[in-house]
């Protein structure tokens, strides 16, 4: 009873039958999987991680697997101003150089590719900051 009450979603007791472990695992994974939002938006903009697929409205969107990674981390963060050096951290590894502008430069072919043509800027930059994509209600 314990576990449960500090936030364990199920338990089994000792000796368990490995059937009704089977059991459980597959009924949490239906339960999260049902939960799964598969693809992430802003606005007109969808982004599907799993497919690895970008569209905005009806106009797909061709990306390179780092203006992709890039991207996803903006969604995933919206209405946050994500630095250099967390797109850095999350794109490149740890010996990357932090201090050259490969991440502006990412950035603005991303921009050009998600955002031309489109009245409505979604990616933005907070200067001496970073960028974001804020989320319209």
């Amino acid at each position: 009873m314990e576990g449960l009450n500090v936030g364990a979603n199920d338990y089994l007791s000792k000796p368990f039958a490995f059937t009704e472990l089977k059991a459980r695992l597959q009924a949490l994974l239906r339960r999260s999987h049902n939960q799964t939002q598969t693809t992430l938006q802003a606005d007109d903009l969808e982004v599907d991680p799993v497919k690895h697929t970008a569209k905005r409205g009806n106009k797909t969107i061709s990306l390179t697997p780092k203006e992709f990674s890039i991207l996803e981390f903006l969604l995933r963060h919206q209405n946050e101003v994500v630095t250099r050096t967390q797109i850095t951290e999350h794109v490149w590894d740890y010996n990357f150089d932090a201090l050259s502008n490969v991440v502006d430069v990412f950035v603005a072919t991303l921009r050009k590719k998600v955002d031309s043509g489109f009245k409505n800027k979604l990616i933005q930059t907070v200067h001496g900051v970073g960028y974001k994509i804020e989320k319209k209600i």
